[in-house]
């Protein structure tokens, strides 16, 4: 049974009714296009775009409005300027939805002081952190990528059956990296392994051989990087291959990008790790669709980023308005069942059935099912860098 959102509380409503007369509806994205994941949010945002312009070619959008989107940079890891930009596309711009934020810490600054005050969706691509699931939301949070609750438990599958038992642990020092580190370590030791040293490492650094030389005398058959590949785990790996403290690694999703294999090279073959993603329909759609207009179709949250602007867009189209707390009560109408399947390059299709009354379950590319509080259901990758290509070996 699809879920009903309380409506948010009338004080935040101010503004929403501004989009009935205008034939453009703004829409914010709100990723971090400097800063550790840039090489991420490339492709992110992009893929984010790739959905409104589909809506927008069907002429079907609430009668024929169509959406622009308003981009703005989180930084990733600046909650006081990821917090600015919000405010000015809230506020200035009045944004009826944000596609975003990225990173977990801006993600949650986002939250609770801008975008819940002014009832504004959000839908975040990529803001895994566990602390997440329980923010005082007033049903406007909502995340196409699963919590790192769950990426936890499935590098801890991913090690044991590959009869690894012992690893130490690196981790970004921030909400995304403690999170993860935790929810890996919890997992790890419940299945008997066992954890050497789990620490902390600052991104910016120009040189990471100290924490190497910690991590190294406490020793282990791999180290877990749970980082950014444009930032401090790419330092960390660089160290640690040079030094010869390790020469296996297993890595969270923000160290999945093509930046690190152009960086390391060879040496990173044998290496694995998690990520968000689906082997399903939808997923092979979107690649074809985005192959030649992004530089990794397959990347990391690429597909979750679609997804998460096709959301909004349907959420608008289901309850006959871009007003904002119109679109905050049928996000979960249109992202479940009952109703007609709908798969990337469909959008036009679910806009007609939804502008005829009928019901619409958008799985999209990343196999969309929102549960409990508007997380993803989910489901990962597991790959290997074989011959420097990231190869999926395995959805759990």
């Amino acid at each position: 049974m699809k879920k009903l959102l309380l409506a948010t509380a009338a004080s935040t409503l101010i503004a929403t009714s501004a989009y009935s007369g205008s034939h453009e509806i703004n829409v914010g994205i709100i990723l971090g296009f400097t800063g550790p994941i840039e090489s991420l949010t490339a492709d992110m945002g992009p893929a984010a775009e790739f959905a409104f312009d589909e809506v927008n070619a069907s002429g079907l959008l609430l009668g024929g409005k169509n959406i622009v989107a308003v981009s703005g940079d989180s930084t990733c890891i600046d909650s006081a300027a990821a917090t600015a930009v919000a405010e000015r596309q809230i506020t200035s711009d009045n944004v009826a939805a944000i596609m975003g934020a990225d990173c977990s810490g801006v993600t949650g600054a986002i939250a609770n002081n801008v975008a819940v005050p002014n009832g504004v969706v959000m839908i975040s691509p990529s803001a895994t952190s566990p602390a997440l699931s329980s923010i005082d939301d007033n049903g406007l949070f909502f995340r196409t990528a699963p919590s790192d609750a769950r990426q936890g438990a499935v590098m801890a599958d991913v090690l044991q059956d590959k009869g690894i038992t012992e690893v130490a642990v690196t981790y970004t020092n921030n909400d995304y990296g403690k999170g993860l580190a935790d929810a890996f370590e919890t997992s790890f030791k419940a299945l008997g392994g066992t954890i050497t040293i789990s620490a902390a490492h600052e991104d910016g650094k120009a040189d990471y051989s100290a924490e190497v030389a910690a991590l190294a005398s406490a020793g282990g058959e791999m180290l877990a990087v749970l980082g950014y590949a444009d930032q401090g785990g790419k330092g960390i790996i660089q160290s640690s291959l040079d030094t010869g403290a390790f020469d296996t690694f297993v890595m969270g999703d923000g160290m999945k990008s093509t930046s690190l294999i152009d960086a390391i090279g060879a040496d990173l073959n044998g290496s694995i790790g998690t990520q968000p993603g689906s082997a399903g329909e939808g997923a092979k759609m979107l690649v074809e669709m985005l192959t030649g207009t992004v530089g990794n179709p397959d990347g990391p949250f690429t597909a979750e980023s679609y997804d998460a602007a096709a959301l909004i867009a349907l959420a608008m189209q289901a309850g006959g308005s871009a007003d904002r707390a119109s679109i905050a009560a049928n996000v979960l109408n249109v992202a479940n069942a009952p109703g007609e399947v709908i798969l990337p390059g469909e959008l036009a299709k679910g806009l007609q059935i939804l502008a005829d009354g009928g019901e619409v379950n958008y799985e999209g590319a990343s196999g969309v099912e929102l549960i409990g509080p508007g997380e993803a259901a989910g489901s990962y990758q597991e790959y290997e860098i074989i011959d420097g290509v990231f190869e999926t070996q395995r959805i759990r």
